[in-house]
C-alpha cells in the first residue's frame, strides 16, 4: 500500500523538484552497505544560527548511524528560505525516503508539504519546533518553559529596577512556532513587572536585524532609559549586545539569550550576557534519531517516545518533551562543562583569563 501511494505522489511532483534534489546532500555510508537500508531525510531550517550546522546534524547523523548501521542521511538546509525547503520536502518524497526529519523554516508554511509526505506514506517527525499538518511524532523542549527561564532570570538581574524597569523585547521569527512559545513564557513572567518600551519580532532570526533594531530602540528611548533587554536567542542577543556597545551605553542592561552559543557563554563570561538557555542537545539527539530511525522502519513510535503532543489537526502523536536549564556565570561549569558541551579551554581564550578566574573557570 506504501509502495503504490508513493508512486502516485512521486509522479506528480517529480518535474518541480528536480532542481531542488541537487540541494540535498547524501551522508550515509558506501552504496555496498545502504543500498538496502532505510533512508531517512533530516532538513534543517537555516545556516544563521550556528547550533543546526555545528550541533545537531553532526548528533543526529552519529545517532541514526549508531542506530541503523545500513541507512543513508539525505541532509538539505533551506539557509532560511521557505520555497527552498519546500523543493527539499519535495525532492525527498521523490526520491522516496522512509521518513523526514523536519527543523521547519515555517510552520504553517510546510504543513502542505507534510501532508504531502503523509499520502506518500513517509512519516515526518517534527524536531526542535513544531510543525503543522499530520506528523508522526515530535522532539522538543518545554518552549514555554524557555521563555519563563528567560523572563525569571532578566527580573533577578535588574534587581532594583523592578517593578517599572524598561526593557527592550528582541523576539524571534514569528513564522517560527517556538518563538511564540518562547515570547508567550516570557510575558507571563514579565507582564506587570516591568514596562516594555519596545518590541521587535525578528525574521529569520537575523542577528544583523536585531542590531538594526537595538539602535532603533536606543534612540527612541534614550541610552540611560533601557533597564533590561530580552533576547529570545543568543544570535539576537549578540546583536543587541554589539548595538549598545556601539552607542556606548555603559553599564551594558542585563541581556537574555538561548541556545548556549560558544560565543554567548565567553560573553557571559566578560560580564556582557546575563544569561543563556541550554537546550541539551545530546538527549534531544538521541531522541529524535530514535524516532527517525523507528518510523524509516515502520514500528511504533510508542517504543521510543512516551509522551504525547496534538497535531495541528487535532491528532495525538508520540513526543518527547525535554527540560531546558539557565545557565549564568555562576553554573557554567556545573552545565554545560559537566554535560561535555565545552571544555574550559574552549570557553576561556586569552583575553578571558581574568574573567574566568573570578568565575572559578580553572
Amino acid at each position: 500500500m506504501k509502495a503504490s501511494i508513493r508512486n502516485a505522489a512521486l509522479s506528480l511532483i517529480a518535474i518541480s523538484t528536480a532542481v531542488s534534489l541537487a540541494a540535498c546532500g547524501s551522508d550515509g555510508g558506501s552504496a555496498s552497505e545502504t543500498e538496502n537500508g532505510p533512508k531517512i531525510g533530516v532538513l534543517l531550517p537555516d545556516a544563521t544560527t550556528a547550533r543546526w550546522e555545528t550541533r545537531d546534524r553532526q548528533l543526529l547523523e552519529k545517532n541514526i548511524h549508531e542506530l541503523c548501521r545500513t541507512c543513508t542521511i539525505e541532509h538539505g538546509n533551506a539557509k532560511g528560505d521557505v520555497a527552498m525547503q519546500q523543493q527539499q520536502m519535495n525532492s525527498m518524497i521523490a526520491e522516496g525516503v522512509d521518513a523526514i526529519m523536519l527543523v521547519a523554516v515555517d510552520s504553517r508554511s510546510l504543513g502542505a508539504s507534510v501532508r504531502k509526505a503523509d499520502e506518500a506514506g513517509i512519516p515526518v517527525i517534527a524536531y526542535d519546533r513544531f510543525s503543522e499538518g499530520p506528523i508522526a511524532g515530535h522532539v522538543s523542549f518545554d518552549g514555554q518553559e524557555v521563555g519563563r527561564l528567560q523572563g525569571q532570570a532578566l527580573l533577578k538581574a535588574m534587581g532594583d529596577h523592578v517593578p517599572g524597569g524598561q526593557i527592550v523585547m528582541m523576539n524571534g521569527d514569528p513564522s517560527d512556532a517556538n518563538a511564540v512559545l518562547f515570547k508567550e513564557g516570557a510575558l507571563s513572567v514579565l507582564d506587570g513587572q516591568v514596562k516594555i518600551g519596545k518590541a521587535y519580532d525578528t525574521l529569520q532570526w537575523r542577528t544583523e536585524a536585531a542590531n538594526l533594531n537595538m539602535s532603533g530602540a536606543i534612540a527612541a528611548l534614550g541610552a540611560d532609559n533601557i533597564q533590561g533587554v530580552y533576547a529570545a536567542n543568543d544570535g539576537l542577543a549578540a546583536g543587541s549586545i554589539s548595538s549598545l556597545k556601539a552607542n556606548k551605553v555603559n553599564p551594558l542592561p542585563p541581556v537574555t539569550g538561548q541556545d548556549a552559543e560558544l560565543g554567548a557563554v565567553r560573553r557571559i563570561v566578560a560580564g556582557e550576557q546575563y544569561m543563556t538557555v541550554y537546550k541539551p542537545f545530546l538527549p534531544e539527539a538521541a531522541a529524535g534519531a530514535a524516532m527517525a530511525v523507528a518510523a524509516a522502519r515502520g514500528e511504533n513510535l510508542d517504543r521510543v517516545a512516551k509522551q504525547e503532543v496534538r497535531t495541528s489537526e487535532g491528532k495525538t502523536v508520540p513526543a518527547v518533551m525535554l527540560t531546558p536549564v539557565s545557565v549564568t556565570v555562576d553554573n557554567i561549569e556545573d552545565t554545560l562543562v559537566k554535560a561535555g558541551v565545552y571544555t574550559i579551554r574552549e570557553i576561556c581564550t586569552p583575553d578571558l583569563g581574568a574573567a574566568c578566574r573570578t568565575a572559578g573557570l580553572t
